[in-house]
């Protein structure tokens, strides 16, 4: 049965007095504030400790090799001056495989900045790896590098060029008939941005040498192919080559064969070049009746003409099958050659020279000898020597050239000449009638007159002014053939005269003229009574004239021209007291130097 609800009134209990009691944090919050100042406490002791490491090197730290471990920072800094500036200082080697230079780092723009290295490894700082390198041990750390781009980039660029070797192809060549060779070698190509680059990280710890990267070259003639052509070599003169050449036969032993074998390098091979030049000699000198030489045609003076002799062919042996031959023989088993004998023309033909045109007498001139026989004794040897002289069309002839060597051992002999005023014997002396003779020939003939000299006084046998001399050493006479036809000079002494004769095909018509003389300074004798004096009877006197020359071909006027020459008077010369009488006259000679060395009387 229910029974309705009553409220019960509260009981109310009397207070009891109990002691109090501190508040505790949860455990959880107890946890983690412990932990916190744990950390607090092993932090401030880690800053501690790093305080502490700060100023000090690691124990066990090097520095590019050099122990500073455990030294306070000013006494790192120090170390690491004195080490580093000092291997800065030493010679470095700088290598590839096939060569070698050096540098100095302090030359080259490198340095170590010893300051800034050691402040790196003292510094304050909570990173661990600073105390763990305390507590371990320190390592070996780079340094602190300073470079100077530039310098450095010179310096590499300089050592490039002394590593850089061109390679050495192989070759081949032959020594007393051995075989010599040189062997093939790579060269190297260095680049100056790879050595800047290993220096610069090499430099501090060179060990034996800094090895910097190059490329490899090759040689164009490599090893294997001078070995090849090594063998080839030993093969060609091995044995000797036999030729036959009409029924003789010649021998060549190793030795002729290695002279004229060469080793050319073509597409990377060393081939065998056999010199025909020298072969054929080698061969024609060993055979028991040599080939015949070919004689040139010339002009000699024969029935008072210049007439053609000569121009005969001879026997040879084309010189290029003779190699082509022996090169075969060489090369192969059978070491025996045969080459036929050909003909050989001359290289001037007698066709040749009839085609210049030389069939009769365009020019000539003819002056009296005097009775010096020693001086007519030079005059005819110098009329030989000039005789049957071609002068081809356009060519200059010397007279010098022709008559070379004016020398005693030449022939000629000493002839009085006029030197300063006075007759002295004179290498040659009377050559300058010749000069005479010839210039004139070649005036008459029309030919350009190139070098020309009139004597210092004038010799009355000679036209004035149209005369010439020479002298060895400053004085020519030069004529240029200016016609289309060839020109055989002639000269001969006949009787008491002198007479040079242009043998060619007509071709010019030449007019002359000679003017009045001018400016006569009469001849004086003059009184001397040096020690020494020799007296000479007064000459002719001095003046000046022109002759002119006015050249023809048929109504066209070629030439116009006009030569002025000065004598100066001959003056004569009195010794001592006045003589009794007048002196002889001496044999006649020409003024100036007759082809003497020297330079004539002006």
């Amino acid at each position: 049965m229910d029974h309705p609800a009553q409220d019960h009134p509260a009981q109310d209990h009397p207070a009891q007095d109990h002691p109090a009691q501190p508040r505790r944090l949860p455990t959880r919050r107890r946890v983690l504030l412990g932990a916190a100042v744990g950390v607090v406490v092993l932090g401030g002791a880690y800053a501690l400790a790093q305080w502490h490491a700060s100023g000090q090197v690691a124990r066990g730290t090097t520095v590019a090799g050099i122990d500073v471990g455990g030294l306070p920072a000013p006494d790192a800094v120090a170390t690491l001056d004195a080490r580093l500036t000092d291997l800065s200082r030493l010679p470095v080697a700088v290598t590839t495989h096939a060569a070698q230079a050096t540098m100095v780092p302090a030359e080259a723009g490198l340095a170590v900045d010893a300051a800034t290295t050691v402040d790196t490894l003292t510094r304050f700082t909570l990173h661990p790896a600073r105390l763990w390198a305390h507590v371990r041990g320190g390592s070996d750390v780079a340094p602190d590098v300073v470079i100077d781009r530039d310098v450095l980039d010179d310096a590499a660029s300089r050592l490039a060029g002394e590593l850089t070797r061109e390679p050495v192809d192989g070759t081949v060549t032959f020594a007393d008939g051995d075989v010599v060779t040189t062997p093939a070698a790579y060269g190297s190509q260095v680049d100056a941005a790879a050595i800047a680059a290993s220096v610069e990280s090499g430099w501090l710890t060179p060990g034996d040498g800094i090895a910097v990267p190059h490329d490899d070259v090759a040689p164009a003639v490599t090893q294997e192919a001078t070995d090849a052509a090594s063998a080839v070599a030993r093969q060609i003169v091995g044995e000797p080559v036999v030729v036959t050449v009409a029924g003789q036969q010649a021998e060549l032993p190793g030795v002729a064969l290695a002279d004229a074998v060469t080793f050319e390098h073509a597409e990377g091979a060393l081939v065998p070049r056999f010199d025909a030049e020298v072969l054929l000699p080698a061969v024609v000198g060993r055979l028991q009746d040599p080939l015949t030489s070919p004689v040139d045609a010339r002009f000699e003076i024969a029935g008072g003409r210049p007439r053609i002799a000569g121009g005969t062919p001879g026997t040879t042996i084309d010189a290029a099958a003779l190699a082509a031959t022996i090169e075969a023989a060489a090369l192969g088993t059978d070491r025996t050659a045969q080459v036929d004998v050909i003909e050989q023309a001359p290289a001037v033909s007698a066709e040749d020279l009839a085609a210049l045109g030389v069939q009769e007498n365009v020019a000539h001139f003819t002056t009296s000898l005097t009775n010096d026989r020693v001086r007519t004794d030079n005059i005819r040897l110098g009329a030989q020597r000039i005789s049957g002289t071609l002068v081809r069309p356009g060519e200059t002839f010397s007279l010098l050239d022709t008559l070379g060597p004016i020398t005693t051992a030449a022939g000629f002999g000493n002839a009085p000449v006029i030197v300063g005023g006075q007759l002295v014997p004179g290498v040659g002396g009377g050559l300058s009638q010749l000069a005479t003779n010839v210039f004139n020939a070649g005036f008459f003939a029309g030919f350009e007159i190139v070098e020309h000299r009139p004597h210092s006084m004038w010799i009355p046998r000679y036209p004035a002014g149209r005369e010439a001399t020479i002298a060895v050493g400053s004085i020519d006479l030069r004529l240029r053939n200016n016609t289309p036809y060839g020109a055989v000079l002639h000269a001969f002494v006949s009787g008491n005269e002198l007479t040079v004769q242009v043998w060619s095909t007509e071709h010019f018509r030449v007019e002359t003229t000679q003017g009045a003389r001018q400016n006569v300074v009469p001849a004086v004798t003059n009184h001397s009574t040096a020690p020494g004096c020799r007296p000479r009877p007064a000459g002719p006197d001095g003046f000046t004239i022109t002759n002119t020359r006015r050249v023809f071909r048929g109504s066209t006027l070629v030439i116009d021209e006009a030569h002025t020459w000065t004598y100066r008077a001959d003056h004569g010369t009195s010794c001592g007291p006045p003589p009794d009488a007048d002196p002889e006259p001496s044999a006649d000679a020409d003024a100036g130097t007759d082809g003497a060395p020297g330079t004539p009387t002006p």
